[in-house]
């Protein structure tokens, strides 16, 4: 018997959620808005009491350093995107992704973002993931939901290790 091929993918989304959580559950509040270097991008009250995230539509050179919070706001804006196309709601823009704050309220939406994403995993067929990927790579059609599904693990695996490191870091320099 043939196993679903979302298995393998799911798999390995558990296993990079795992390594992560061993750094989401010692974040401090004081880790996020650390800046580990004078260029830096972080998270700013904007004029409303909203967190807003340093951007440029062109990436700087040299690209500067984020801190825990930026790398925690971007995450949650990717994978909030990804689940808006898989769930068939119209994508959010950047700017209408709010970032929590320091400490518990970002954890907290980041392993709430994993409970939708296992939802979307477990609700995918072998079909569903055959069609083209409306998301990251848009009007591609050589991208299907499959390769969707591996670059949110790889983006993931990419965003947990950023954290994981900034983390150790703050706590290395203290």
């Amino acid at each position: 018997m043939n196993a679903p091929r979302i298995e393998l993918p799911r798999w390995q989304f558990e296993l990079t959620w795992s390594l992560f959580e061993y750094h989401l559950e010692r974040l401090e509040p004081e880790d996020f808005l650390w800046e580990p270097a004078t260029h830096c991008w972080t998270m700013r009250r904007g004029a409303d009491g909203t967190w807003v995230p340093d951007w440029a539509d062109t990436e700087p050179d040299p690209v500067p350093v984020p801190t825990l919070a930026w790398v925690s706001w971007h995450l949650g804006w990717w994978w909030s995107v990804a689940l808006d196309h898989l769930q068939g709601r119209p994508p959010r823009d950047r700017e209408d992704i709010v970032w929590p704050g320091e400490g518990a309220p970002t954890v907290q939406w980041l392993r709430d973002l994993r409970t939708q994403w296992l939802k979307v995993l477990d609700g995918l067929t072998d079909q569903d993931l055959d069609a083209t990927a409306p998301f990251p790579w848009p009007n591609d059609p050589e991208h299907t939901v499959e390769h969707m599904v591996a670059w949110v693990n790889a983006e993931l695996m990419k965003n947990a290790a950023e954290i994981g490191q900034l983390r150790l870091l703050r706590a290395a320099s203290a």
